[in-house]
């Protein structure tokens, strides 16, 4: 599993004009599934993202969680997260696990992380044409993958 992580002031889900989500301060995170990805991926990204500490403190460290600010979560399904660009010019995406495999891990990832962050948790909706909007907040952007299996 691969997600994009990005601290926001505020960040929002469009789908045919209308607002479907939108949070405050907290963490917008594109979240890609690929073939290979089981329910140890959803669970270890589950516990990490909202114990990242990149939010400051009062000495403007990032030494804060999402939790520890009480920030909130807009979760959203991003398979162009696993496109290979590395022949020619239009991606490949073959690593991305199909809609039929991928659509139950990213709910159950949902489901997953608002468990685990124990704050508001929102959603972009799977397989949607979506419009994201976002203030990035430093800015500060993560890529996190999941720990490869030996």
């Amino acid at each position: 599993m691969r997600t994009v992580v990005q601290r926001v002031r505020e960040a929002a889900v469009s789908i045919g004009g209308a607002t479907h989500s939108a949070i405050g301060a907290g963490l917008l995170v594109l979240a890609g599934i690929s073939r290979e990805d089981t329910a140890d991926d959803l669970a270890w990204m589950s516990r990490k993202i909202p114990n990242l500490r990149i939010f400051e403190d009062e000495e403007g460290k990032m030494n804060r969680s999402l939790r520890d600010i009480g920030g909130e979560l807009l979760v959203v399904s991003q398979f162009a997260l696993y496109a290979d660009a590395s022949r020619g010019n239009r991606p490949g995406f073959s690593e991305s696990a199909p809609p039929e495999i991928a659509q139950p891990l990213f709910e159950r990832f949902v489901e997953s992380i608002s468990r685990e962050a124990a704050c508001p948790v929102q959603a972009g909706v799977f397989g949607a044409d979506m419009q994201v909007s976002l203030i990035n907040d430093g800015p500060v952007t993560i890529i996190l993958e999941s720990p490869k299996k030996s």
